[in-house]
């Protein structure tokens, strides 16, 4: 499945020369995966395999591509095992941040421990007043900042309880920065913020192939484990679009929500039609073209 959507997506006719089209000997690759939900809903591990061998069929060494997430829990519960020969990497609390890649957003953040400018160790309450313990910037991991120059982008199929849905958009965004938990609360839920930050030169620009992995969808409670909510789908969906991607599982998972009876998702998925607006990809059905190679 992987191997014929890289091939259409790229218009080539072997798989080696479809993924030199989209990277060059010299970049750092990163594959982005969302290992949130554990052993479930995280990304498959034999999607990453499958990328894996293509970028090694079309020159780079194995040793030299980072797959990474920002905890390796869920990882593990998934199967990976840190030996299939690639660079299995999360972002280190308050460590794993660059200082100088900001990005912020009118937005004020409690900050905690693991978070870059937290004053106070583990465990321990600062002794700061909720005004001094707050920030309006967050930092990019450096993983996405320095780490890496093109990255492939893994997301599964899934809604989100903070931002509506945990597609493309959202996974090179939230889990990639500190301070995250303020674009979660009413009444934005990151509608502004995610955009801006996927447009970072450090980021969007970076993007060569985004792939949601739908085999297992989970349509209420996400990214987080939620077996009462999972569908089996069977599906992967890939785009140089990130939007596209982000709108059809949108009206994929609420048309799930409402046939079970669950509420919209409504306002707290509005960051995919503002990514539009801001010309980061298409939103409107009308546009969106889909073909399926699978049959």
């Amino acid at each position: 499945m992987v191997n014929q959507l890289v091939l259409a997506v790229t218009h080539q006719t072997d798989l080696a020369s479809a993924w030199r089209s989209l990277v060059s000997p010299n970049d750092r690759i990163g594959i982005k995966i969302s290992a949130a939900g554990g052993e479930l809903f995280t990304t498959h591990r034999d999607i990453v395999n499958a990328i894996v061998d293509g970028l090694a069929a079309a020159g780079h060494s194995r040793e030299s591509i980072i797959v990474w997430d920002k905890s390796l829990g869920g990882m593990k519960e998934a199967g990976y095992t840190g030996g299939e020969g690639y660079q299995l990497k999360s972002i280190p609390p308050r460590d794993g941040y660059d200082p100088k890649a900001i990005v912020s957003a009118p937005f004020l953040g409690n900050l905690i421990w693991g978070d870059f400018e937290y004053v106070g160790e583990k465990g321990q309450v600062p002794l700061l007043s909720d005004t001094e313990n707050t920030s309006s910037v967050s930092h990019l991991s450096t993983i996405v900042a320095n780490e890496v120059t093109k990255i492939i982008n893994l997301p599964v199929l899934s809604d989100s309880v903070r931002n509506g849905v945990a597609g493309c958009l959202y996974n090179l965004t939230i889990p990639n920065i500190d301070n995250w938990r303020r674009f979660g609360a009413p009444p934005d839920f990151g509608a502004s913020s995610i955009p801006e930050f996927y447009n970072d030169p450090h980021i969007g620009r970076k993007v060569v192939l985004n792939l949601m992995d739908g085999l297992l969808a989970e349509y209420a409670g996400g990214p987080q484990s939620q077996p009462n909510y999972a569908f089996h789908f069977a599906t992967l969906y890939a785009s140089r679009d990130p939007v596209a991607i982000d709108a059809t599982a949108l009206r994929q998972l609420e048309d799930w929500r409402k046939k079970r009876k669950l509420p919209a998702i409504g306002r707290t998925g509005a960051h995919i039609d503002i990514a539009a607006q801001m010309g980061l990809g298409n939103s409107n059905p009308a546009k969106i073209e889909i073909l399926d190679v699978g049959r």
